[in-house]
């Protein structure tokens, strides 16, 4: 065990472990690869803003996971995980960003010391962080492994959280409605959308609740009147205007954990169908939040809040949450469970979602999104921030 502070039990990473096995060895793989941040982070503790570069956990069936990445961050893993430093390995400057030749070459010749150049190894082919040249280079140098998709396999691992866990998102969730109150303080019709984001991040790192709020894996997103037919638009130097409406999709964040929150400001008086939006969207939230429980598929949520949302005569074609947790840039979703027509995923207790009932129109956006806790018997929104359209004349 290294001198290090853990964000967690070592008993709760030893825990993460076992379920990783188990699923492992249900696939039938010796070690997995894995190179989501967010998912080494969840095995082993290691926190730093090195996944711009090639770095990854390995996982075997038995003994400690081994961090491997460039050498300068080896560094920052002894400070952040719980192995011993034999099993902290760093490669040489020499592999960063050289066409001339591969850090998953080094990667493999680790991989054959330590007797796994025969094993059969899964990797995250569907993420953001592993390569077509890494795959092709792990598969030229490592001939004798059979190698096998694993992506999502320690994501499905995530997806119920610690009390540990939900205590993080708790803090995060008083954070966000922090940002929120900033937001809803501060806006009117003249105000420099960079002026106010850069007193929502001033916010998100103060933190809330005595504590402190980490960088979030999404920047805030605002955009406003016809912008706000698009989601995913961010800010300017544009001054807020009188009759428009903005929506602010905004994240807490400590300690990597996560709480999504969406809200929608109108400055002015606004039109009969965005109150109209907002009245079915309450209805179908409501509808959507009331199916929650532990027993119930995503898919069950998801007829009861589109088929109240379509009675309302609004049509949705996006899914309308997803799980939340542990992330690093650029999603704060865990890449699993949907809250879409035919996921057959079960609710359990301690899965924590963003539940998205967003409505973007021909002619504006509406967001009112909850961060949901699923507990023993139904659902707790951890936010407090009133789920309702805020208007500001």
């Amino acid at each position: 065990m290294t001198n290090v502070t853990l964000h967690f039990p070592l008993a709760e990473y030893h825990r993460r472990i076992a379920l990783t096995r188990k699923a492992m060895a249900a696939r039938g793989l010796d070690l997995i690869i894995v190179s989501d941040p967010s998912n080494m982070s969840w095995l082993t503790g290691y926190d730093g803003w090195s996944f711009y570069v090639h770095q990854a956990v390995l996982l075997g069936l038995e003994g400690e996971p081994l961090w491997w990445g460039r050498g300068m961050d080896a560094q920052g893993a002894k400070r952040t995980v719980f192995m011993h430093h034999d099993n902290i390995v760093g490669y040489d400057d020499t592999y960063v960003q050289n066409p001339l030749k591969h850090p998953m070459e080094q990667l493999s010749g680790v991989i054959a010391a330590r007797g796994w150049q025969a094993a059969r190894i899964g990797v995250e082919m569907d993420n953001y962080w592993f390569s077509a040249a890494a795959n092709d280079t792990l598969r030229t140098h490592l001939r004798e492994a059979r190698f096998s998709d694993s992506t999502g396999l320690v994501n499905w691992q995530r997806m119920v959280k610690s009390e540990h866990e939900v205590e993080f998102i708790r803090r995060a969730a008083a954070i966000v409605d922090a940002m929120h109150a900033k937001v809803i303080e501060m806006v009117e019709p003249g105000l420099p959308k960079n002026v106010l984001v850069a007193e929502i991040q001033k916010q998100a790192f103060l933190g809330a609740g005595g504590h402190w709020g980490d960088y979030c894996a999404f920047v805030p997103m605002l955009p406003s009147g016809v912008d706000a037919t698009a989601p995913h638009l961010t800010w300017d130097d544009r001054p807020f205007n009188n009759g428009e409406g903005t929506f602010f999709e905004l994240g807490g964040c400590y300690r990597r954990y996560h709480a999504p929150l969406s809200r929608t400001v109108y400055l002015g008086k606004p039109p009969q169908k965005f109150l109209d939006a907002e009245s079915a969207v309450l209805e179908a939230t409501e509808a959507g939040l009331a199916k929650c429980r532990p027993g119930i598929t995503c898919g069950e949520v998801a007829e009861a809040f589109f088929g109240t949302l379509q009675k309302r005569g609004f049509s949705k074609d996006s899914r309308a949450g997803y799980s939340i947790g542990l992330s690093y840039p650029p999603d704060w979703g865990e890449r699993t469970l949907s809250i879409r027509r035919g996921d057959t995923t079960v609710l359990e207790p301690n899965m924590t979602l963003h539940f998205m009932p967003a409505l973007w129109l021909d002619d504006g956006g509406l967001e009112l999104s909850e961060t949901i806790l699923i507990t023993s018997n139904g659902v707790e929104c951890l936010c407090k921030t009133p789920r309702k359209l805020v208007i500001k004349n």
